[in-house]
């Protein structure tokens, strides 16, 4: 891997944790269940992704 590709691996996986810290952040401000099971999902989503761009290096 070259050092710009890893560069991008590391700029994905900031993002993937950004979202996911945001995610729950939102989730736990919300009182609607079906509202806030989709943002855990969406957080647990991004922490899959996560792994996956991890899991490359």
């Amino acid at each position: 891997m070259t050092s710009k590709e890893l560069l991008y691996v590391e700029d994905a996986l900031g993002h993937e944790q950004y979202y996911q810290t945001q995610f729950k952040e939102i989730a736990s401000r919300l009182s609607d269940g079906e509202l806030k099971n989709f943002t855990e999902q969406c957080a647990s989503k991004h922490k899959e992704i996560f792994g996956n761009f991890y899991n490359l290096l």
